[in-house]
């Protein structure tokens, strides 16, 4: 690219024809004359100033013609670039089974000249070169190896890229196939009211089926959003446990729920595995609330009480903080108390000094239960 170039036509004499007869075109599109060399009687040229790329892979058309516009010579141009290195090359596995990677190209990752790129791999000690077959993946720079790759053996893998005018070679990564191990999505997935609380709902998963012979411990996300909403809300401390509480959420509402996987250790790796796709979504609502019964009625509350109730929502809104985002922590005592919080709030009903559901716990137990 950027470079000059001059082509000649030069026809026998025997046919009669003069060069100033004769014209070029490139891609079809006749070029001017200023840019013509009469050679002699039957001797034509061309120059092409500073060229630019190839406006397609299959090369630019360079063509000579006579003055009827008869084709007398021609040549296909390829006019590009060189490829440059290859970077960001990442490998995965699914279930141990396979092997994928890409990559990305060089520079601007345009070369305007058809470019082939190449996913070599070998044994890191004793394997000998081998190329990858499968780049029918839907992804451009991809490439699919579906089956005999050994485990507990690292491999060497890189990618060379070439066309006519050279050829570049990525870094080359080492990698072990029970390091980069991806699952398949949990399965599985259910999503649950918690009773009458109006802001809850439980996650249940199955764990990753493929991995079920394996020495693994699953790291598990779970992802959330309103019915009416793009936004996704992440819960990222849910460790190796297969169900989940989601609190705070809005009453009446519907939510979609994903979850996905993350394989550790495999086999002793040292090495986390790569997070897995979301499952499917799965949907499920929050119970609505129920209207205040008609002839209800709404007397005030004594200082002392009032004090009380603020109190314990305080509290109780301090547990809930805590409790979100699946720590593990026993909130049935929280669960009980908040049925009875959001029935009080309903019906809007005097709360008084002996009518005040009391659930009866050790000191200890409530301290060890609700720390932070």
């Amino acid at each position: 690219m950027g470079s000059s170039l001059t082509a000649t036509c030069t026809v026998s004499p025997e046919r009669g024809l003069h060069a100033n007869t004769m014209y070029w075109t490139l891609n079809g599109k006749r070029l001017p004359s200023s840019t013509y060399g009469l050679l002699s009687t039957n001797g034509l040229s061309v120059t092409l100033h500073r060229l630019n790329g190839s406006q397609q892979q299959s090369g630019d058309n360079l063509v000579c013609h006579s003055r009827d516009g008869h084709v007398l010579a021609g040549s296909c141009l390829y006019v590009g670039m060189p490829p440059e290195k290859p970077v960001n090359l990442t490998c995965w596995s699914r279930n141990t089974k396979d092997l994928s990677c890409k990559w990305t190209p060089g520079g601007r990752g345009e070369t305007f000249i058809k470019t082939k790129y190449t996913l070599k791999y070998k044994l890191r000690w004793y394997g000998r070169e081998r190329e990858c077959e499968d780049y029918s993946t839907g992804q451009r720079y991809t490439c699919y190896i579906p089956r005999d790759l050994a485990l507990f053996t690292p491999y060497e893998i890189w990618v060379e890229a070439s066309n006519q005018l050279g050829t570049a070679t990525s870094d080359v990564i080492t990698l072990d196939i029970l390091d980069v191990v991806t699952t398949d999505p949990p399965d599985n997935v259910h999503v649950s009211r918690v009773g009458e609380l109006e802001d809850q709902l439980t996650v249940r998963w199955g764990s990753p089926p493929a991995l079920k012979d394996f020495l693994f411990q699953a790291k598990y996300q779970i992802r959330y959003r309103l019915e009416d909403s793009t936004e996704w809300k992440l819960v990222d401390d849910v460790g190796n446990q297969t169900s989940c509480r989601l609190a705070g959420l809005r009453e009446g509402t519907v939510y979609f729920v994903q979850v996905r996987c993350n394989p550790v250790g495999i086999y002793g790796s040292r090495k986390a595995g790569i997070w897995s796709d979301w499952s499917h979504p799965t949907a499920a609502s929050t119970p609505h609330s129920e209207p205040l019964q008609s002839g209800s009625c709404d007397p005030k509350s004594g200082e002392q009480n009032s004090t009380l109730r603020r109190e314990l929502k305080q509290f109780f809104g301090w547990v809930r903080k805590h409790a979100c985002g699946c720590s593990g922590m026993s909130i049935k005592l929280y669960d009980q108390w908040r049925v009875w919080l959001q029935k009080s709030h309903k019906t809007r009903n005097h709360v008084g000094k002996n009518n005040i559901p009391f659930i009866s716990v050790p000191a200890q137990h409530a301290l060890h239960s609700y720390a932070p």
